[in-house]
């Protein structure tokens, strides 16, 4: 099973919902948050940067400079990133941004995989 956590907002450039931290960042710069909860969602993010490996590919493609149309998620037993993601979502949820953790058993081809998550290229069918 693969989790991942979107908003109700199509992102422009993958043409799927808006993950979590993009949400995150348009919030932070909208002037609408208060300096304790930008702080939350600032030490948040970088946790993640600290201790979450960055996927070294979001395309279908090998070759350099190609679309990145991957999307992450996390695998189930990634108890510990989901539980701060679940932090992450209840700041952005204090402003209004509705979020839904989808779930899926096929996320798509994958093009990249660590210990606690995937970037796949999505089916047809995937919820995303």
């Amino acid at each position: 099973m693969f989790i991942r956590f979107v908003t109700r907002t199509l992102d422009p450039r993958s043409g799927r919902r808006q993950g979590i931290f993009e949400a995150g960042g348009a919030l932070r710069t909208s002037e609408r948050m208060s300096a304790v909860d930008i702080e939350k969602l600032d030490e948040i993010r970088d946790w993640f940067i600290d201790h979450l490996p960055i996927p070294t590919r979001f395309s279908l493609s090998p070759k350099p400079h190609r679309k990145a149309q991957g999307i992450s998620w996390f695998k189930d037993g990634a108890s510990v990133y989901i539980g701060r993601m679940r932090e992450y979502q209840s700041v952005l949820e204090l402003y209004d941004v509705g979020i839904e953790m989808l779930r899926t058993d096929r996320p798509g081809y994958i093009v990249y995989e660590d210990d606690h998550q995937v970037v796949a290229y999505p089916f047809a069918n995937t919820p995303c």
